[in-house]
């Protein structure tokens, strides 16, 4: 259940076991938080995307039929839409929780992340992305580039609010005649307390715990 005057992806953001080194305590204060799904079937799949304000104002939801060769392929393509979307609607500062239940495209995001914000960083294991996917990869780089921080967590994919949009586009098609909304929310009240809770200690503290 998300608490209230917070956004619901923002807690399953918050709760999901990625790494602490691609998802520190300070992701805490994203600003916008999109979660996508791409399906596929040999007859038309679709892509999801929803975006949501750290204070759960909605600003988007995309339910789109889309043929993609494969699932992977699909995957690629609803996160290249989602930020898209998001970049057209907030501001090039803006901090960006992702969330997807696809565990390369998230290990992807998050080491090119890293590699980004540091030339020197040794990337782990290669980045391999999926055959037909390398434009949308592509795309996916560049508005990683041009947001202030961003970070992707890997979330169940029955807890993917984007996966029924994905899946039976059809269904949900009315979603796409919303008005999106541009917005960019006010501090809540007591983030900063949040941020120094003991249960989520800064990257210093959580180093030196970690090496116990």
């Amino acid at each position: 259940m998300a608490v209230h005057g917070r956004s619901t992806l923002r807690d399953l953001f918050d709760d999901s076991p990625t790494p602490h080194i691609a998802h520190p305590p300070r992701t805490h204060h994203r600003h916008f938080y999109v979660a996508t799904d791409g399906s596929y079937r040999p007859d038309g799949g679709g892509l999801g995307v929803v975006i949501e304000a750290r204070d759960g104002t909605r600003v988007a939801r995309i339910a789109s039929s889309d043929a993609a060769p494969d699932n992977n392929v699909a995957e690629y393509r609803a996160l290249h839409l989602g930020l898209d979307v998001l970049a057209a609607r907030a501001p090039p500062d803006a901090r960006v929780g992702v969330l997807v239940d696809h565990d390369d495209l998230a290990a992807n995001v998050n080491t090119e992340v890293l590699a980004a914000a540091d030339p020197e960083w040794k990337v782990g294991r290669p980045r391999s992305v999926p055959r037909g996917s390398e434009n949308h990869w592509r795309g996916i780089r560049a508005r990683i580039a041009g947001f202030g921080e961003l970070r992707a967590a890997r979330i169940d994919g029955r807890e993917n609010p984007a996966h029924p949009l994905a899946n039976a586009p059809g269904e949900y098609a009315h979603v796409n005649y919303k008005a999106d909304r541009c917005v960019l929310p006010e501090p809540l009240s007591g983030e900063t307390a949040e941020a120094d809770d003991p249960q989520f200690p800064p990257p210093s503290r959580f180093e030196s715990h970690a090496s116990d």
